[in-house]
C-alpha cells in the first residue's frame, strides 16, 4: 500500500509537469502523497487531512480554481514550517561566519588573558630576582596594576592612564622603602600615603610613567575595540538568524514554498526570479546592512593592521616589565636628591617596628601548561589577526548577495527546468524581478514591504557605532599619541608622545626584552617563557 501511494505521487507530478505547457493542472487522484509527506515533515496530525481532493473554498493563501488537498488547518501549518523553514536556512547560510568569527573572539580573548598572566609574571619575576627585599609588597601593585588592565581589556569603563599612574603612586612608597633610604623598620602608613600623593610632584621614576601610559593606552585600547567589534559581530549574525518576518512576508513564503504541495507538488521548486522577489522581499531590510557589514570589515581589517609594531599589545604587555626596571633604575640613581625632595615634601622618614618578608612568588607556578617554542615562530599575534582577517575578507558581501544565495542554493529551481510561480508549474517566471534593499520593493509584485524594521535598525546604528570606534582607533593615522599626566596639583605636566624607542626604555636596558614569543595553535593560546630577567 504504501510502494502504491508513493507510485500515485510521483506520477501525480509527472501528469502536473507535463501539464504545465498549457498552463493548466490535471485534477489529483489522492491525497495520499500530500499525506505522506505531511507525515514524513511532522508538520501536524493526518487527522482531518482530505484523502482525496476537494474544494478550498476556506483557504487563505493556498486557494485554487482546482480541488485541493488543503484545509484551513493544514495551511496554517504550512505557513509556521515555512517560516521555520527559512530561518533553518538562514542560520545554515551563516553558520560558517558564525563561528569564524565567534571562535576567533573566543581565541584572542583567552590569548589576552594568557598575555596578561605572563606579563604579570614576568614583573613579579623582575622584582624576585633583581629587588628580591621589596617583591612581597611591589608584587601586591603588579597584581592589582594587571586586574585592572584585563578589566579594561574586556570592557570595564576605567582609565589606562589612571591605574598606570595608580601603579607608580603605589610603588613609589615600596621603592622609597627599599631602595631611596632604606632602614632597619618599615616607614609608616601615614608617611607611605604622603609618598604616593607626592609622587606624581616629585617624579622619582622619571619619563616611565608617561612612557607607559601611552603604550598601554595605545595597545590596550585597541585591543578592547577589536574584540567589542568581533562581538558585535556575532550579534550581529544572532540578530538576521533570527528574524521577525512580517505577515505579509510569511504569507509569500507559504504561497512559494507549500502552496504547491495543496496541488500535490510536493517535489517542486519555486522558479529562480520568483524565489529571488520573495525572498528579497523578507529580507529587504536585512539588505540594508550590507553597506554597513562591508564598512565594518573594512575598519576592522584596517584597526588589525595598526595593531601590530611597537604597540601591539603582546609587545606591550610582554616589555611591561622593561619599563618597570628603567624606573627602579633611575629612582635608585636619583636617590639622594629624591631624598631631599621627599624630605621638603613629607618630611624625615616616619618608621614603624616591622619589617616585610621577602619574595614569595613561584617563579614556576604561573608557567606550567605553557608550550615552549622557538622565538622565530610566525605563529604570532599579529599573524593570526592577519590570518583571521583574511577569511573574513571573503564575507564581506555576505548580506548585500543573502537572498540570491538562498535561492541559487537552497530553494530555487535549477535553470530550464519546470518551477513553481506561486500558482502553478510553469517553464519560466515572466514577473519582474526586483533588486535588493527597502527601496526595490516598490515594484515587488510578490511582497510588499512596510517601512523599516527596528530590530535591523538598532543593529545598524551599533554597526556604525563600532566603525566610528574602529576608525578612531586605527592609529596608524596619527604620527603622535598625545597623552597628558597631571600632577598632584591638578596642573598639566606635559604633553608627552607614546612613540617608544631604544632611548625611550623599549630596547631592554639590560632587562630582558621579549620578542615575538606568542604562537596560537588550532586557536588555542600557546605562549613561549623565555628567561625573564
Amino acid at each position: 500500500m504504501e510502494g502504491k501511494s508513493l507510485s500515485l505521487g510521483v506520477l501525480s507530478f509527472g501528469v502536473l509537469l507535463l501539464a504545465a505547457g498549457s498552463g493548466r493542472a490535471e485534477p489529483l487522484p489522492s491525497c495520499e502523497g500530500v499525506r505522506k509527506v505531511f507525515q514524513v515533515r511532522q508538520l501536524g496530525p493526518l487527522r482531518g487531512m482530505p484523502e482525496s481532493p476537494r474544494a478550498g473554498v476556506n483557504l487563505q493563501v493556498c486557494s485554487s480554481k482546482n480541488p485541493t488537498c488543503c484545509t484551513k488547518k493544514m495551511e496554517e501549518r504550512y505557513r509556521s514550517a515555512a517560516k521555520q523553514d527559512i530561518q533553518q536556512v538562514l542560520q545554515t547560510s551563516s553558520a560558517m561566519l558564525k563561528f569564524l568569527i565567534s571562535h576567533n573572539a573566543a581565541a584572542f580573548q583567552e590569548t589576552f588573558e594568557v598575555l596578561i598572566r605572563l606579563a604579570k609574571n614576568y614583573t613579579s619575576t623582575l622584582f624576585c630576582n633583581a629587588y628580591r627585599n621589596m617583591a612581597a609588597e611591589a608584587t601586591t601593585h603588579v597584581q592589582e596594576f594587571f586586574t585592572d588592565v584585563g578589566l579594561f581589556i574586556f570592557g570595564t569603563d576605567v582609565s589606562t592612564a589612571e591605574f598606570v599612574n595608580r601603579f607608580f603612586d603605589t610603588l613609589f612608597p615600596v621603592v622609597y622603602n627599599y631602595v631611596i633610604n632604606p632602614g632597619l623598620t618599615d616607614i609608616s602608613l601615614e608617611y607611605a600615603e604622603c609618598l604616593r600623593i607626592a609622587r606624581r610632584d616629585i617624579r622619582p621614576f622619571g619619563n616611565v610613567p608617561k612612557k607607559a601610559i601611552g603604550q598601554m593606552g595605545r595597545s590596550l585600547l585597541s585591543s578592547r575595540t577589536f574584540l567589542q567589534a568581533l562581538n558585535l559581530g556575532v550579534e550581529v549574525i544572532n540578530t538576521t538568524d533570527h528574524l521577525h518576518f512580517s505577515k505579509d512576508c510569511s504569507r509569500a513564503l507559504l504561497r512559494m514554498q507549500y502552496c504547491p504541495h495543496c496541488q500535490g507538488l510536493t517535489l517542486s521548486k519555486p522558479c529562480m526570479g520568483y524565489c529571488l522577489n520573495v525572498i528579497r522581499g523578507c529580507l529587504a531590510n536585512v539588505a540594508e546592512i550590507d553597506l554597513h557589514w562591508r564598512g565594518y570589515i573594512q575598519s576592522l581589517e584596517e584597526l588589525s593592521s595598526a595593531m601590530s609594531g611597537t604597540y601591539d599589545i603582546e609587545h606591550v604587555l610582554l616589555n611591561f616589565h622593561t619599563l618597570v626596571n628603567d624606573a627602579l633604575v633611575q629612582a635608585r640613581t636619583s636617590g639622594p636628591a629624591l631624598s631631599e625632595q621627599v624630605n621638603k615634601v613629607c618630611g624625615p622618614p616616619v618608621r614603624k617596628a616591622t619589617q616585610s618578608p621577602g619574595c614569595s612568588f613561584d617563579q614556576d607556578k604561573d608557567i606550567q601548561g605553557l608550550k615552549m617554542f622557538s622565538r622565530d615562530s610566525k605563529e604570532t599575534l599579529t599573524n593570526r589577526r592577519k590570518e583571521f582577517i583574511s577569511h573574513l575578507r571573503l564575507y564581506r558581501a555576505f548580506y548585500g548577495g543573502l537572498a540570491d544565495q538562498l535561492c541559487s542554493n537552497e530553494l530555487a529551481a535549477a535553470d530550464g527546468l519546470p518551477c513553481w510561480n506561486g500558482e502553478d508549474i510553469v517553464r519560466s517566471y515572466t514577473h519582474r524581478v526586483v533588486g535588493s534593499g527597502i527601496k526595490a520593493q516598490s515594484a515587488n509584485p510578490e511582497v510588499k514591504v512596510k517601512g523599516t524594521d527596528p530590530v535591523i535598525s538598532q543593529i545598524i546604528d551599533k554597526l556604525k557605532h563600532i566603525i566610528q570606534l574602529l576608525q578612531d582607533k586605527s592609529f596608524h593615522k596619527y604620527d603622535k599619541w598625545d597623552l597628558q599626566e597631571t600632577g598632584s596639583g591638578g596642573g598639566v605636566d606635559e604633553q608627552i608622545s607614546g612613540d617608544c624607542d631604544d632611548e625611550d626604555g623599549c630596547g631592554g636596558s639590560g632587562s630582558g626584552e621579549v620578542k615575538r614569543v606568542l604562537k596560537i595553535t588550532d586557536c588555542k593560546s600557546m605562549i613561549l617563557f623565555p628567561s625573564c630577567v
